[in-house]
């Protein structure tokens, strides 16, 4: 797999390219987390209650179970004891409950801030990266001769443009039908720069 260009420019601004795409990945990454926790400390609060009311619950079932053992007026006074551990169980749970929604909407916010700008640079630069992957992958194995320069020198009379023809010759179309070399080495030169990767061996004319 062939992943940078031959020609050195090119084969940086690629290298430049990657690290950037890299560290906007690091950036959006951290900032998403960074937000999560942000949201997270929000069900501090939520925790606290769910603990204190929890403790309290367990203290009042404690005096009431004390209480409820005190002979004919046990179950009356308990039963105050109980209705406010009760109460405090009901407290908890809407703690525990605000703590839920609190790490969900961290959850979806730090993976959204996050996604976001992420998914949208993806979108414009992967495509065009994997397809030079792609191409100059392939290219690379028809460069070891000067019958493969002639099949990349027949791309480049179907590919580049008439003008870009024009300065290898004055006919390129029969110059390559005569199979000059000179013409030819020029015209695949032309379609291989356009892939990123430049003839392994050059025909001498």
């Amino acid at each position: 797999m062939l992943l940078y260009a031959d020609a050195p420019a090119r084969r940086t601004v690629q290298l430049v390219a990657d690290l950037l795409f890299v560290l906007w990945l690091v950036l959006w990454i951290w900032v998403g987390v960074a937000v999560h926790d942000g949201t997270m400390a929000l069900a501090s609060p939520g925790r606290q209650t769910d603990e204190s009311a929890s403790a309290m619950a367990g203290q009042l079932r404690d005096a009431g179970s004390a209480l409820d053992d005190v002979p004919l007026i046990g179950d009356e006074v308990a039963t105050p004891f109980d209705k406010a551990a009760e109460a405090s169980d009901g407290l908890a749970a809407a703690g525990r409950s605000s703590v839920r929604a609190i790490e969900q909407l961290a959850f979806v916010l730090g993976m959204a801030i996050a996604l976001i700008p992420i998914l949208v640079v993806m979108a414009f630069y992967l495509p065009g990266r994997l397809r030079f992957v792609r191409e100059a992958t392939a290219g690379a194995r028809f460069i070891d001769s000067a019958d493969d320069l002639d099949l990349f020198a027949l791309r480049a009379l179907a590919n580049q443009p008439m003008r870009v023809l024009a300065r290898v010759s004055a006919d390129p179309a029969g110059d390559w039908r005569r199979k000059d070399p000179v013409v030819v080495t020029r015209l695949a030169e032309l379609e291989l720069k356009s892939v990123g990767l430049r003839p392994r061996r050059t025909p001498s004319a």
